[in-house]
């Protein structure tokens, strides 16, 4: 009978730690889209431009899937505010892809700073920066 406890004691404890699944906490995939029509690197554009930045993320690890993507912008150096916060649905946890529009405005010389941030399940983020500076 001692045994046979001993035995089930360690039976559970090695389907307990086994069942436990570490978290590797890897932040999701973001890249901006390429190609016509999209700005996909640092640029110098024109007052009236209408800017058009591409974006795909996709989940790394099986069970984190994509929640959150945000866009935020600051003007010459200043405090960044969210132009855009969207929660994702279950259908977009796995990969998500977005164009974000805007309309460039601003003296020549101001430099607009884009955050495009997308963050997954367990709350890690990854993010990508764009630098646009209006002729």
């Amino acid at each position: 009978m001692k045994y046979a406890l001993k035995a089930a004691l360690l039976l559970f404890l090695t389907i307990n730690l086994s069942s436990c699944e570490k978290d590797e906490g890897i932040p999701p995939e973001l890249n901006f889209k390429t190609g016509a029509g999209y700005t996909s690197s640092d640029a110098t554009l024109a007052s009236g431009t209408v800017l058009k930045v591409g974006i795909e993320a996709d989940r790394t690890e099986d069970k984190d899937n994509l929640k959150v993507f945000n866009v935020s912008k600051s003007i010459d150096g200043g405090t960044p505010e969210t132009v855009l916060n969207k929660s994702l649905t279950d259908d977009q946890g796995v990969h998500f892809e977005y164009d974000f529009t805007e309309t460039l405005e601003g003296e020549s010389g101001q430099v607009n700073v884009y955050t495009f941030t997308i963050t997954n399940r367990d709350g890690i983020t990854n993010q990508l920066e764009l630098e646009i500076t209006i002729e």
